[in-house]
């Protein structure tokens, strides 16, 4: 049953203090104030039709004791407080794991997508907020500030990857990336004319170019073209890799850069060291090189800064390959591109995908053939000349 009493607050209102003592739980207390200038008999009529209903309310469970209320109250922010916003799952969760799988280079640059474009956009927000319109917003946003395609697919790729976790983890029941598509080039971003992989040809224009530069780019140019090294395992090289008796170089290291951590060394790509064929030509660039070093310095890197033993910087060798591109007309040079074009001339004269695949340091055959064999003009004629051949051969 419901009780009553007449009460008056410090500025002189006047209201009933509505007791409800419900059998199976703790008493719900409410007030009611009284409307001015209503009678007595009003006032009765009234108050007995709030208690009545506020009797109903507590019997049916849609009113709390203040002490259910607060329980409630903070059981609910208990479980909101164990959803966290992008940045935080970000944090705790999805950087942590990639740092376990991913190299520091990987790392950093996930690092600055996230700082750069995710976290003032979506890093506030809870993860089960987060809507697939808000994130192709961003996305949209991007392009419209002419953000390249590489970049606006980084911040896709970093945004699937967080909302899968958490779904897999159950923080959040429904992933808003599966109704987001990966962003398109946009009409008026340029695609590059250059090939991907320099013809022989080219190959040859370039190493005569390089006989007038001086003699630790020549040898760094020639190595990457010759063994299709990526540009910090060039970097990472040491003297004691070379072996000048069996004509090979050991690839057991990788120089990396970030913002953070400066120049360090790490394993070679996949975590799998490798060793390299050489040819009489670049084995005679380095025996020149060493002379050349030991007269200024003793230092245990092949390819140094200049004037000191310390390692090259493993950015170095894209800004001089694009200085030498300027100078020579050579278009497109890049250290990439010079692996490419190790990879398709090889392949495109009769190297087995195999062995392609082990002097590059892939761990799957299949990433070879797909990125890095480019048939020219005359392996494609060449191709259509043997269809053409065996269907002319007469049966035995």
């Amino acid at each position: 049953m419901a009780s009553t009493r007449l009460k008056t607050t410090k500025d002189g209102r006047d209201y009933y203090e509505i007791r409800v003592h419900p059998s199976n739980g703790k008493e719900v207390t409410r007030r009611w104030y009284v409307p001015a200038g209503w009678s007595k008999r009003a006032i009765e009529r009234e108050l007995a039709k709030v208690a009545a209903d506020i009797e109903r309310q507590v019997k049916d469970g849609d009113i709390l004791s203040r002490a259910e209320a607060k329980a409630e109250a903070e059981a609910r922010a208990a479980e909101e407080a164990k959803i966290l916003t992008v940045k935080q799952y970000a944090e705790r969760v999805f950087m942590p794991a990639l740092t376990v799988r991913c190299s520091e280079h990987t790392r950093a640059n996930y690092q600055g997508t996230l700082d750069n474009w995710i976290y003032p956009a979506l890093g506030d927000r809870k993860l089960t907020e987060v809507t697939a319109a808000q994130i192709n917003a961003l996305l949209l946003d991007m392009q419209k500030q002419g953000k390249a395609q590489g970049t606006c697919v980084k911040c896709y790729v970093i945004l699937s990857g967080i909302f899968k976790s958490a779904f897999m983890d159950d923080s959040i029941t429904m992933n808003p990336m599966l109704k987001v598509q990966r962003p398109k080039p946009r009409k008026d971003e340029k695609k590059s004319t250059d090939a991907e992989a320099y013809t022989v040809g080219e190959a040859r224009q370039l190493i005569t170019a390089l006989d007038a530069e001086p003699l630790k780019w020549k040898t760094l140019i020639n190595l990457l073209l010759e063994t299709g090294l990526r540009r910090g395992e060039a970097c990472g090289l040491q003297w004691e890799d070379v072996d000048f008796t069996e004509c090979t170089i050991a690839v057991n290291r990788n120089l990396c850069y970030t913002p953070q951590k400066g120049i360090y060394i790490d394993t070679p790509k996949n975590g799998h060291t490798r060793t390299v064929p050489v040819g009489d030509d670049l084995l005679l660039l380095l025996r020149q090189l060493r002379r050349e070093q030991a007269a200024s310095f003793i230092s245990r890197w092949i390819f140094t800064q200049d004037g000191s033993p310390e390692p090259m910087h493993p950015d170095s060798p894209t800004r001089y390959l694009q200085k030498l591109s300027k100078r020579t007309g050579i278009s497109g040079l890049h250290p990439h591109k010079l692996r490419h074009t190790f990879a398709s001339i090889a392949i495109t004269n009769g190297a087995d995908i195999a062995s392609v695949s082990e002097t590059l340091g892939h761990s799957d055959k299949a990433v070879t053939l797909r990125m890095y064999t480019h048939a020219d003009e005359e392996s494609k004629r060449r191709a259509s000349s043997i269809f053409r051949a065996a269907l002319r051969q007469k049966e035995a």
